[in-house]
């Protein structure tokens, strides 16, 4: 009994059918990807870091493709870093690096654009990276207005962003 119940579970793993022990019909499915909000194509993300580990923010090792639209830049002692979101921007300035022109990915046009050129949409609807409210950065006013208008927030700069992601560390 045992046998004949394995050898038809062998097939549904091995060819992705299901069966029953009078007829086996193949089991139609559309793969569908999830990608996350924050998450671009490998061609679309900008990696401004070198090395081997170039994908990975420079704080914890989030992969920077999937969290690209929260992504930030520094340089430190004219090397550049790069995070996944202001959190771990806000984490290494804490732990005590003197970082230069921070940058943003820019929602929109996923490009860098100075963090003092950034309107942020903090507490949206859309997932957060590294934190439980969400900090969206553009470049244009208005498209942070219409993100604002679909998925809800506060539009501010870069400083109140982080004074916002300063609170995780307390």
């Amino acid at each position: 009994m045992v046998k004949a119940l394995l050898v038809p579970l062998s097939l549904v793993l091995m060819t992705g059918c299901s069966t029953s022990l009078h007829k086996a019909t193949p089991h139609k499915t559309k793969k569908t990807v999830h990608r996350m909000f924050q998450s671009v194509s490998k061609e679309k993300a900008v990696l401004l870091q070198k090395g081997k580990h170039k994908e990975s923010c420079h704080i914890c090792g989030m992969n920077l493709v999937k969290f690209y639209k929260t992504n930030h830049a520094a340089k430190e002692n004219g090397i550049t870093h790069q995070y996944c979101s202001i959190h771990c921007l806000t984490k290494d300035i804490k732990e005590g690096a003197e970082l230069e022109n921070p940058q943003v990915v820019d929602v929109s046009s996923l490009k860098f654009v100075p963090v003092t050129e950034a309107y942020y949409v903090v507490g949206s609807k859309k997932p957060a990276t590294m934190s439980r409210i969400s900090k969206y950065a553009f470049k244009s006013l208005k498209d942070a207005q219409a993100f604002q208008a679909q998925y809800g927030g506060k539009i501010v700069d870069f400083y109140s962003a982080w004074q916002i992601a300063k609170k995780d560390f307390k």
